[in-house]
């Protein structure tokens, strides 16, 4: 049973999964991915209850980490209505692959290679369903590169052909990484980290966060702004774990900030930020000048954590920042 604090705080975010504003939506999937299986059937009445594709959308990717059966037959109808819901749809069934419960898992498996072989379903949802599997067993690929030999779609045929080579590859990227020989090439990494980021090690992920951020400093501004992107990727897959591990990062990040991060950094302080990270937040927000849109992205930040961890203006925290920084404290408190 679902405490009226908790469902209330669930209906606040799923509702927070609609609308344009960015960091608003990926926080509530991030947070709503930590609170698990009491959100859930929430969530599937979210889907159930509207049309609006991106809202599917939000939903279905903060149901992926719960594993829950009850995805395969949202997942099944809507990969065989196509387009952006059921690339999602695909996507969302990767976590059931581990699923202690066989027959799920089994049922996942099957819609999977089915949805691959499928050649009446498009071209996006078959490459995902594909992506799903990039830890299938041998028996798997062995079955899928039959189905594929007279396949019409050469894209796909391709991948599948050579995609023990791609994981191969994928996997000797990301142990590279973590052994400090990152890539020339910051999409590389992040596509590694994509296919591995949910089930790595959280000090992996910590030691990777830190490897990136080395090598920002280390490259021109454009190649910095994109393993930036890489390093908040990787927050971000902390923060839908639950993790505060690599906190200090983001606390840091705030404070080095010269410009808006991007917008996974404030997702994952708005699940995983603690009391230390609201003074970098109040000091980023008074510097901010009049860029509205990344101070409006630092207060919903820090209001969120200060709700939380149930920090109050007594707190010590927030009379350092009235000190300090007496404007922004009137308008973030």
């Amino acid at each position: 049973m679902i405490k009226p604090s908790a469902s209330a705080e669930i209906r606040e975010l799923i509702a927070g999964l609609g609308g344009s504003d960015d960091v608003r939506r990926e926080a509530a999937i991030a947070r709503l991915a930590v609170i698990g299986p009491r959100a859930v059937d929430a969530l599937l009445h979210a889907y159930a209850s509207t049309t609006d594709r991106d809202l599917r959308i939000a939903v279905l990717r903060a149901l992926e980490p719960s594993a829950d059966r009850r995805i395969i037959e949202i997942a099944r109808q809507a990969i065989a209505q196509g387009g952006e819901v059921a690339i999602a749809a695909a996507t969302a069934l990767r976590s059931l692959l581990d699923s202690t419960d066989a027959t799920a898992s089994a049922e996942a498996l099957d819609l999977l290679v089915a949805t691959v072989v499928d050649r009446s379903a498009e071209r996006a949802v078959r490459m995902t369903a594909f992506d799903a599997l990039h830890a299938m067993p041998a028996s798997v690929r062995a079955r899928i590169r039959e189905a594929l030999q007279s396949d019409p779609d050469p894209h796909l045929k391709a991948r599948a052909l050579d995609s023990s080579n791609s994981s191969a590859m994928a996997e000797a990227i990301w142990e590279d990484a973590l052994d400090g020989r990152l890539p020339d090439t910051p999409a590389i990494l992040r596509a590694a980290a994509d296919a591995r980021a949910s089930a790595a090690a959280f000090s992996a992920l910590q030691k990777m966060i830190d490897a990136v951020r080395a090598r920002e400093g280390m490259t021109t501004a454009r190649r910095r702004a994109e393993w930036q992107t890489v390093r908040g990727a990787l927050h971000q897959a902390l923060a839908l774990r639950g993790s505060r591990v690599a906190v200090y990062d983001l606390r840091e990040s705030v404070e080095d900030a010269t410009a808006p991060l991007p917008s996974s950094f404030l997702a994952a302080l708005h699940v995983v930020g603690d009391p230390s990270c609201l003074e970098p937040l109040a000091a980023a927000y008074a510097r901010a000048g009049a860029d509205s849109r990344w101070k409006s992205q630092l207060a919903a930040a820090f209001r969120a954590i200060a709700q939380r961890e149930r920090v109050t203006r007594r707190h010590v925290v927030v009379k350092r920042i009235a000190a300090r920084w007496p404007e922004a404290a009137q308008k973030l408190t």
